[in-house]
């Protein structure tokens, strides 16, 4: 149970305002919520964005990859990654190597896609009110958490 030596399951509190994980779960909500106007300019719900995201980093992707980068499964992306090419954004085409891996690709449309999106992270920083130190810091904090659950299941 607690791991922090010398806590024992009593030091821990069920107030709703005590749950890391609610706070969590607020902060991503109110997050999503403030990207949902700039990505409909785009065209995108946040998850399409995250593939498009890792897309612009670097393509072409397998599937697999896709869902290793963003930590989802192929059932979950399958489905994002359908409305992408028929919105013209992505092709996908079987591996010429292993004929059972799909690999995505950016269309000319998806690539210029990228210059629109440029503008999305400061207004999303911007929004967070966060300085640069701070953000780091977080972004450390929410990794190592992350790490962690990951770890122990």
């Amino acid at each position: 149970m607690p791991t922090e030596p010398g806590t024992t399951a009593e030091d821990y509190s069920l107030l709703l305002e005590d749950q890391l994980c609610f706070a969590l779960y607020a902060a991503s909500r109110a997050v999503t919520a403030r990207y949902r106007p700039l990505l409909d300019e785009l065209g995108l719900t946040y998850p399409q964005y995250l593939v498009m995201l890792v897309l612009w980093e670097r393509e072409p992707l397998s599937v697999g990859d896709i869902g290793a980068a963003l930590q989802l499964e192929s059932s979950t992306l399958s489905p994002l990654i359908k409305r992408l090419e028929t919105a013209g954004l992505v092709v996908r085409r079987r591996s010429p190597d292993d004929e059972r891996s799909v690999v995505v690709a950016l269309t000319g449309k998806g690539r210029e896609m990228r210059q629109q999106a440029c503008a999305v992270p400061p207004v999303i920083g911007d929004a967070m009110g966060l300085t640069a130190e701070q953000r780091g810091t977080a972004m450390e904090l929410l990794r190592t958490l992350t790490a962690g659950v990951a770890r122990s299941e």
